[in-house]
Formats: structure tokens, C-alpha cells, sequence
């Protein structure tokens, strides 16, 4: 059974990236859609949009969007699942770059609603994101379709899957069935990107919860088993400044972190 699809201006969570307070759009974004919209994708003319906001904007130095959604392979066109997707940083940037041929389709829940605020508010506002869904739904409670997606991102929340705190909203997710479901959701030969905080080899998938962290060697053991193959990794987010024993949160390093980069692949048969 399909979970509703909500358009329309509500509040998400972003696991645990940099939420921040979203001002006024510069302009409803409905032509700059058409304007990036070309045979093949314009990443930085997605990211320069002037529809942005000043809040977003801060944090490209840091998260290089473009780079990252050239390594995914995103391009117009296509229907992407931005799992937990938060505030909507990169739901935005994504709707540029797929167009008004494409749909992006903004996951969060009510734990992360709490976390980001107005944030998703304001950014959803009078339909001005009109190739963009709202999907609500709790952890272990997604009932995704099959083979509806072409890629799915799951960014600075993969560490997510083994955070455990039932008292605050958010029970443990079963992790094997999690991502069994996403990868019936993508299409054969479909990418998911992921992104997340470096903890130091060997850590545990407890870091998940102490330091909002996960040890790469996890997420390709995971993934593995769940049927993707590693198809590629990058270095565009490395910072190795970063101590890898530190809670992301901690002001030290918060929007700093030594971050890594992976795109998996559905195996096409």
C-alpha cells in the first residue's frame, strides 16, 4: 500500500545535518525550474538559482552540491526519493536540476520535522518547489512502491538507520528491511547516493546514536547485503582535520566533519 503523498508546506527533519533558520524566497522559482532544464544537466546553474535563499547558500562551501549531485549522476527527468530529506536543502537543489519533467519526492517524519522547524515551511511554501512531493512517513513504516525511482539520496542520515531513542520519537529502524525497501523502490540499474560523517574503523553501528557518526565499512557491508554494488567513491568531502571520535554536534566541528561519498547501484538484472 502506497504512503499518502502530501504536497504541500510542511516541517521536516534532516537526521543530523546543519538545520538552519530559512529566510524568504528571492522569488517563486517556477520559470528558474524551465530555466535549468536542458538535455543535460546544468548542476551549477542549479546551485546558483537565484530563487535560493541566503541560509542555503552558507552552506554550498561546505556540502559542494553540485559536485556531489555530478557524482550521483542526477539529471532531468528523472524521479528522485531524498530520504530524510530535513529542511529540504537538497530537495530544492534537485528539483532544478530534474526539472518540470522530472519529480523529486522529499521524505521525513515527525522526529525530524520537530528538529528542523520552519526551515521546510518556508521553503515549501505556495507550491514554490511545483515539481516536489511531501512524503510522511515513520521509521519502518514506508510501503515505498517498486521500481519508481531513479535515484535515491540518502545524505548525513545513513548513521540514522542505527540511532535508537524511542523516548524522543524515534525507534530503531530495522535496518535489513529498511534497505531491502529502497532497493525495491529504485529501478533496475537505478543510483542511491550517500553521504555521511566519518567514525573511526572499526566503530561500532552504535555510533550511530553517541556521535551521529558510521564507519564506511559499514554501509558497504550493508548495502552489499541489502543487493547494491559500490559503483563508485569520492573525496570531494574529506576534511582530515576532523577527529572521527568527536559527536558531529559538537560545535568544534559541526559542518566541518570529515565526510564520505558513495554511489551504489541497483544491479540492472
Amino acid at each position: 500500500m502506497r504512503n499518502t503523498l502530501i504536497v504541500a508546506a510542511v516541517v521536516l527533519l534532516a537526521g543530523c545535518g546543519e538545520p538552519a533558520q530559512q529566510d524568504a524566497p528571492a522569488e517563486t522559482p517556477a520559470a528558474a525550474i524551465d530555466a535549468v532544464v536542458d538535455t543535460t544537466p546544468n548542476y551549477k546553474a542549479a546551485v546558483s538559482n537565484s530563487a535560493r535563499s541566503e541560509a542555503d547558500r552558507e552552506r554550498d562551501a561546505s556540502r559542494k552540491p553540485a559536485e556531489v549531485l555530478e557524482f550521483f549522476g542526477i539529471k532531468p527527468g528523472m524521479r528522485v526519493l531524498d530520504m530524510f530529506s530535513g529542511g529540504g536543502y537538497y530537495t530544492e537543489i534537485l528539483s532544478y536540476v530534474v526539472g518540470p519533467d522530472g519529480m523529486v519526492v522529499a521524505h521525513s517524519n515527525e522526529a525530524y520535522a520537530g528538529f528542523v522547524g520552519d526551515e521546510a515551511i518556508t521553503r515549501y511554501a505556495n507550491d514554490r518547489l511545483s515539481n516536489t512531493e511531501i512524503l510522511m512517513a515513520e521509521n519502518n513504516e514506508l510501503q515505498l512502491e517498486a521500481d519508481q525511482f531513479d535515484a535515491i539520496m540518502l545524505v548525513l542520515s545513513f548513521h540514522d538507520i542505527f540511532y535508537d531513542d524511542p523516548k524522543n520519537g524515534w525507534p530503531k529502524i530495522n535496518g535489513p528491511k529498511f534497505l531491502t525497501e529502497l532497493h525495491g523502490a529504485l529501478k533496475p540499474g537505478a543510483v542511491i547516493g550517500i553521504v555521511d560523517h566519518y567514525a573511526a574503523a572499526g566503530s561500532p553501528r552504535e555510533t550511530g546514536t553517541t556521535l551521529h557518526r558510521i564507519d564506511p565499512a559499514i554501509v558497504v557491508a550493508d548495502m552489499q547485503a541489502a543487493g547494491f554494488v559500490l559503483d563508485g567513491q569520492s573525496e570531494l568531502l574529506r576534511n582530515t582535520d576532523d577527529d572521527h571520535s568527536v559527536n558531529m554536534f559538537d560545535p568544534a566541528v559541526r559542518g566541518k566533519t570529515d565526510r564520505f561519498v558513495m554511489r551504489f547501484v541497483k544491479p540492472a538484472s
